[in-house]
C-alpha cells in the first residue's frame, strides 16, 4: 500500500475502534455484496455500527462475514483496499435461526467468545443480526406486570399467621422481591401489586418502588377475588399487554421470551404451563372387559400443569365482572367461548409454587444450593 493509503486505512481503522450501539432496526446496514472492496467494507462497518459485516449474494444468502478484525489481519498481510472483501471474510461463520431463544443465543455467544452473530432462515438467507450489547442489556418495555399478592397463605401456616405469603423470606429476601427483581433484569419496570391479606405490610415494604429502581401501584381487593377478578379493579386500562404472575412462583423464566411467545402467536392470552411428571406408586393392570391385556410397572403421567404466570391483551378485562371473583381458568374459558384464540407457552425453567410448608423449605433448599 502507499503512504496516502496507509494513512487513510488508519484513519478509517481508528473509527471502527469508537464503534458503540447499534441504533434499532439499522442492522441491515451491514450488509454488503459479494462484489464489494476492503474500503467498501470499512465504510460499511462505519455506517452501520455493529462491527461486522455480513456479506451476501443478491438474493441474501450469507456468503461470508468481516469483522474488525478480520480487516486488520487483511491490511498487516498487504491486503489493498482495492481488493474485493471476498479475500478476508470467514466463508463458515457461525449462525443461528431466528427460533432460538435470546437466552441460548447470549450462551452460545458466551461460549464462543463471540459479539456478533447472523440470524439466517431456512435458506441461509440472512433475516438479523443479534448482537452481545443488545442481548446483555434488555430493552425497556412500557408493559405491566400485574402481581397476585393478596392470598392469606392458610397452608404455610404457622408461617403466615403474621406474615403475608409473598413477604416470607427466601435467601435473605421476601419471595416477592425475587419476582420484582427478576422481571426488572428483563426491562419491566411497571408493576401492579394486587393485595388483600396484611396488604399494609406489603406496601410498607416496597412502598413506590423508588428503592429498586420500578414504579408500584397497589390495587386493593376487599374480598379475595380470585387469581383474575383483582385485574378487574384497575383504575385505567394497561395500553399494552400485560403480564400477570401469582405472588408465591419462583421461577427463572425470561418474561420478556414470554412476552415475544405471546406476540409471535397472535394470542389474545398466553398461560404458561410446566410439565408435571407424576410415578404411579403400584403396576397398573391394563384390562378389556376382566381380561388382562397387559401390565405396566409404576408407570410415569406426564401432564402441563398451569404455572402461574400469563400474558393477556388489554380487551381481555372486558370478559371479567367488577367486583366479582375469577380465577384464570375461567377467564381463558370465557375468552375461548368469544372465539378468541388462547395458547400455552410451555415451560422447561426451574419453576416452585410455594403453597405449602414443603415447597417453601424446597425454596430455601434452592438457594441454598445456588449459594454454596
Amino acid at each position: 500500500m502507499t503512504a496516502g493509503t496507509d494513512e487513510i486505512a488508519i484513519q478509517l481503522m481508528n473509527e471502527m475502534t469508537r464503534l458503540t450501539e447499534t441504533p434499532a432496526g439499522q442492522w441491515e446496514r451491514a450488509l454488503l455484496p459479494e462484489g464489494a472492496t476492503l474500503a467498501d467494507a470499512i465504510r460499511c462497518l462505519n455506517e452501520a455500527k455493529t462491527q461486522i459485516v455480513l456479506v451476501v449474494t443478491d438474493d441474501r444468502v450469507l456468503a461470508g462475514t468481516v469483522t474488525d478484525g478480520d480487516i486488520r489481519r487483511g491490511l498487516l498481510r498487504g491486503v489493498s483496499m482495492e481488493s474485493q472483501v471476498a479475500s478476508i471474510m470467514q466463508r463458515t461463520p457461525l449462525v443461528v435461526t431466528q427460533e432460538l431463544t435470546h437466552d441460548a443465543v447470549f450462551q452460545l455467544m458466551q461460549a464462543n467468545k463471540i459479539h456478533q452473530l447472523p440470524v439466517v432462515d431456512a435458506h441461509r438467507r440472512v433475516i438479523g443480526l443479534h448482537l452481545w450489547h443488545e442481548l446483555a442489556t434488555s430493552p425497556l418495555r412500557r408493559n405491566w406486570m400485574i402481581i397476585m399478592a393478596g392470598g392469606k397463605g392458610t397452608r404455610l401456616r404457622p408461617y403466615t399467621e403474621n406474615c403475608p405469603k409473598p413477604l416470607l423470606p427466601v435467601g435473605g429476601k421476601p419471595m416477592l422481591e425475587h419476582i420484582i427483581e427478576r422481571a426488572k433484569a428483563k426491562g419491566f419496570h411497571r408493576f401492579v401489586l394486587s393485595v388483600h391479606y396484611l396488604g399494609h405490610m406489603i406496601e410498607e415494604y416496597f412502598g413506590d418502588g423508588a428503592k429498586w429502581g420500578v414504579h408500584i401501584e397497589y390495587l386493593y381487593e376487599e374480598v379475595p377475588l380470585g387469581t383474575a377478578g383483582a385485574i378487574g379493579l384497575l383504575r385505567d386500562r394497561p395500553g399494552e399487554t400485560f403480564l400477570v404472575t401469582n405472588g408465591d412462583v419462583l421461577t427463572d423464566i425470561n418474561y420478556g421470551e414470554l412476552l415475544d411467545f405471546h406476540h409471535r402467536y397472535g394470542a389474545v392470552a398466553t398461560m404458561a404451563a410446566r410439565l408435571y411428571e407424576w410415578q404411579h406408586p403400584f403396576g397398573v393392570i391394563q384390562t378389556k372387559g376382566v381380561d388382562i391385556v397387559g401390565f405396566e410397572e409404576k408407570p410415569v403421567s406426564r401432564s402441563h400443569i398451569n404455572a402461574g404466570i400469563y400474558v393477556l391483551e388489554p380487551r381481555t378485562i372486558d370478559a371479567l365482572d367488577v367486583g366479582e371473583p375469577c380465577d384464570m381458568p375461567e377467564l381463558f374459558s370465557r375468552l375461548q367461548e368469544a372465539g378468541e384464540r388462547t395458547i400455552v407457552y410451555p415451560m422447561h425453567e426451574p419453576w416452585l409454587d410455594v403453597g405449602r410448608a414443603a415447597d417453601y423449605s424446597a425454596a430455601q433448599d434452592s438457594v441454598k444450593g445456588e449459594n454454596s
